[in-house]
């Protein structure tokens, strides 16, 4: 019995380290600009590179302007390109929290920085499983603690330094919903006709949500190195 458990014991060992191993952070971290000179910090995640904070642009990666849209009706009736900031208040959110899209912007391609784009549905189911499904993936990408994140902020570890922050959204009415308890990121993966696909985050779970919404809303983006 006693030589059982010296040889078992070492396998046990060794597969709890490999399991640390695969999980530990890749130890590459850098930056990326866009067209108006906004810098946003990059890490790998597995054979991934992601931005580490929210878009902020206002001005698509051939220099055009995206139409910034703050009356609520408006917002509502378009079917092309916009972006607003939490509440209209650029002051007040735009350096943590980045600005927010709605889906015609997102499926232009040309949002994100040259060399980058808006992650697919499927390069987001990467990254879940990369970090183990979608029950504990979440806690992993939040930013850790109560300065952005209402408590709990449940599972947060910030494994990676992604950084995930609650920007919440703007719904189809024009009405500015979840600050501080939830974030969404657009995928560039087209659901019907009128949704597409994006993920959330909570502030009471570590789950990393698959949801479909309408492409009027406005939600946080994250971008992805080609």
């Amino acid at each position: 019995m006693r030589s059982l458990i010296k040889f078992v014991l070492p396998g046990i060992i060794l597969t709890t380290l490999l399991m640390l191993f695969s999980c530990e952070k890749d130890n590459n971290e850098g930056t990326v600009t866009d067209f108006e000179g906004n810098v946003y910090r990059t890490v790998q995640i597995g054979d991934q590179w992601w931005m580490a904070d929210n878009l902020k642009a206002t001005k698509f990666n051939d220099g055009q302007s995206i139409l910034n849209v703050t009356d609520d009706s408006e917002w509502n009736n378009l079917t092309t390109s916009a972006y607003c900031w939490y509440n209209n208040d650029e002051a007040g959110y735009k350096n943590t929290y980045g600005a927010l899209y709605n889906w015609h912007a997102v499926s232009t391609g040309r949002l994100c920085p040259d060399g980058w784009h808006v992650p697919s549905n499927s390069e987001w189911a990467t990254l879940t499983s990369r970090l183990g499904g979608e029950n504990v993936a979440g806690g992993k990408l939040k930013e850790t603690g109560t300065a952005h994140w209402q408590t709990p902020n449940s599972g947060a570890t910030d494994l990676f330094s992604f950084t995930a922050l609650p920007g919440g959204y703007r719904g189809s009415l024009g009405a500015f919903i979840d600050i501080l308890d939830r974030g969404y990121w657009w995928s560039s993966t087209e659901y019907n006709a009128t949704h597409a696909h994006l993920k959330n985050l909570t502030y009471d779970s570590g789950n990393f949500t698959s949801l479909n919404d309408a492409k009027k809303f406005g939600f946080s983006v994250r971008c992805i190195k080609d």
